[in-house]
Parts: structure tokens; sequence; C-alpha cells
């Protein structure tokens, strides 16, 4: 399922025309959690440029996040609302770009326009302040929180879990309840997994091998055996579903498809080994291997983008599905991300982490926030 998101976006010029900024937030459209920010001091320009400029950054901002969300603005300027939603002319020469680029971000049947008060705004309006503060200081916005990769103009924010420090239950001081547990298991062997060959979200899709197949029915027993699986969640890729729907059929489940649990996008590496992608694009590699905010070639994610829609479906799992056992299919970069995300390690780590094919590790999640890896690549049922 492609996920929700609530844009906000404001935009303000001290003069009108003068010094101007935009700000605006991207929320998870079930939590109301901000996921992702931008602001940009702009320069000299009018409240509606500023406001149309922070529209445009925050559906940037939502596209990166899910190229295929549905997004809901709210914004407090009627006049943005009104041209966008098709029922005012855009006569204004400056405008009609802007709102044609506004247009070209996502599909017009995904995004939908609302008019909110200003004090409904109050996060997006803070944010071109801070601009426009910024500006007047000669510098460009950079977040408050220095921990925060800094992506300019769009900053992206980490899943709360990402710096979160251990609360005072974890020492056993509070009764925290039954923990949410996920149980997390890569798909079975694809033709290209012997071969370590890139297989993203933008490759072929390819389906089980033989082999593959042996492996998602040995995971299935091996899960019957558990017996506390209580519900199942893929991503919607043709390995996961297949080896998602091979252990469904056995402990008569339903599975609950989560996009945000898909593999990231490997562009014009999909289908290379990774000798061959050092030989074609050394630089690119060079950068991805250096960086969570570089893109492989021709993508556009990187394990940046990749950490956020990862810890939005984290959440949304979570929410529907407190105290239970939960088992996640999918596939290596998302699966290192939310263990990564629960030892609260540096993004380089997902380097450092070996998960085979077929693969089970579990996470614990408790009521405080905290979380803990309970099981790493346990590959033992298919021995």
């Amino acid at each position: 399922m492609a996920a929700r998101f609530v844009v906000e976006a404001d935009g303000g010029s001290r003069g009108n025309p003068g010094p101007a900024g935009y700000g605006a937030v991207v929320r998870d459209g079930d939590t109301g959690q901000i996921i992702a920010e931008a602001a940009e001091f702009i320069g000299h320009a009018t409240n509606n440029v500023a406001e149309y400029k922070g529209l445009i950054a925050g559906l940037k901002a939502a596209r990166e996040l899910d190229p295929d969300a549905s997004v809901d603005v709210r914004m407090d300027s009627k006049l943005v609302v009104e041209q966008m939603s098709g029922r005012w002319k855009i006569k204004h020469p400056d405008m009609q770009p802007l709102a044609a680029e506004a247009r070209t971000i996502l599909p017009r049947s995904r995004v939908t326009y609302t008019w909110i008060p200003r004090e409904r705004n109050k996060d997006a309006d803070r944010l071109a302040n801070e601009a426009m503060d910024a500006g007047k200081a000669g510098r460009q916005w950079e977040p408050k929180q220095p921990s925060k990769p800094a992506v300019t103009p769009v900053q992206v924010a980490e899943p709360p879990l990402e710096t979160a420090a251990p609360k005072a239950g974890w020492a056993g001081e509070a009764d925290l309840g039954t923990p949410t547990t996920f149980v997390l298991l890569r798909h079975g062997e694809t033709a290209l997994t012997p071969e370590k060959r890139f297989s993203g979200s933008g490759g072929s899709d390819p389906e089980l091998s033989e082999k593959g197949r042996w492996q998602a029915e040995r995971a299935a027993e091996a899960l019957a055996a558990r017996g506390s699986i209580q519900a199942i969640v893929a991503s919607p890729m043709r390995r996961t579903r297949e080896t998602a729907e091979t252990v469904a059929a056995r402990l008569g489940l339903e599975v609950r498809y989560e996009d945000g649990l898909r593999e990231v996008d490997f562009g014009a590496w999909e289908g290379l080994t990774f000798a061959e992608v050092q030989e074609r694009y050394p630089d690119d590699l060079a950068a991805w291997l250096g960086s969570a905010k570089a893109k492989p070639t021709g993508s556009t994610e990187s394990f940046t983008t990749l950490t956020h829609r990862a810890g939005v479906a984290r959440d949304k799992i979570l929410a529907r599905n407190p105290g239970r056992t939960v088992l996640v299919v999918s596939h290596v970069s998302p699966i290192k991300t939310l263990v990564r995300l629960a030892l609260g390690a540096p993004p380089d780590s997902l380097y450092r982490m070996e998960l085979s094919a077929a693969s089970l590790c579990a996470v614990q999640y408790y009521a405080d926030g905290n979380a803990s890896v309970r099981l790493l690549n346990d590959t033992s049922h298919l021995r």
C-alpha cells in the first residue's frame, strides 16, 4: 500500500516584495508525525511566490519519501489552495510557472488541497521565518538538530529511534507491558541472489528460484513451529510476495502489503555485480559507499530516503499491532535499516551486517520507545 502524507507549507516576505523564505513539513497521514522538513531563503520575492515555493518543496519531499504516495496539502494561503484546486485562474506571470511545476511533481489524482487557518500551520510558518532569519544573517537555513544529516534545501527528519536514549523504563522501573515483536524474514533466493547482483525495486522484479521456494518452505516450517506469529506484513515485490504467501498458507494468515518495505531502487546498477558497477560507475559507487545521502546512478533513492520510509512503515505496523508478534517479509536494505535503527547504530553499519537469503532477525519494541535486537541472520532452519 502506498503511503499517505500531509504536506503543510507556507512562505513569507518581509516587505512583500522583500527578503523571502519558505517552510514545509511532511507528516505521516496516519500518525501525524513530522517525517520531513524543508526550508530555504529565496532572496527578494513576494509572499505568494514564497508560498508556491514552499508548496513545491513540500511535494518534492513527499515524493522523495514515496513516489506513489497520496498527499493532502494544507496551507493557510487561500490563493494557492484555490488556484491549485482549479477554482481560481492564475493570472500573475511569476506564479504561473511555479504552479505548473507543482502540478508535475505528483499526479493530480493523488494530491488534494485544503485551506487551514494560520494557527494550524505553525510548523511551516516557523520554518519559513527561520529561513528568512537565516537569510538576514547572510546564510542559508540549517536544521537546529546537529545530529541530523543536512540536506539542502530539503532536510529529512530521522525516525525517533535513530537517536533516542534509553529511558527509565528500560531499567525495569516501570511495567512496559508486552512488547511488539517484529520477526524479520528476508525473501528466498532469486536467480540474481547467488550471483550477488544488485536487485532493487527498479529492476526486473524477479521471482523466487527453485532454491528460493525451498527456502520459503523451510522458513514456513520454522515459523509454524515457533507458533507465535499473529500477523504478516510484506513488501509488495514479487519475491517477497511469494515468500510471504508461502508462510501465510502454512500459518493460515493473510498478508498485508506495505510499500515502505520494498527494496531500494538501484537505478542503472540493477542486475549488475559489484565489480561491474565499480568498473562502469566508480565515482558514483565511491560516493554511495561514503554517504547515506548518495544515490545509485540514475536512482531517485538514497539510504537516507530508505531510512525514513522504512521508519514510517515500522511505525504503521507498530500502531496496528500493539503487543503482537508480526512477521515482516522484506529485503536486505530495509531489514538492515530496521535493525540499525533499533540499535541506534550509524548509517555505515549497514555495510557491516550479513543478511542471508531467507534468514530471520527479530526486534522487540517497547512502550517507552526503546527497542531490543533479539536475533540476527538466523539460518538454522535452512540446514
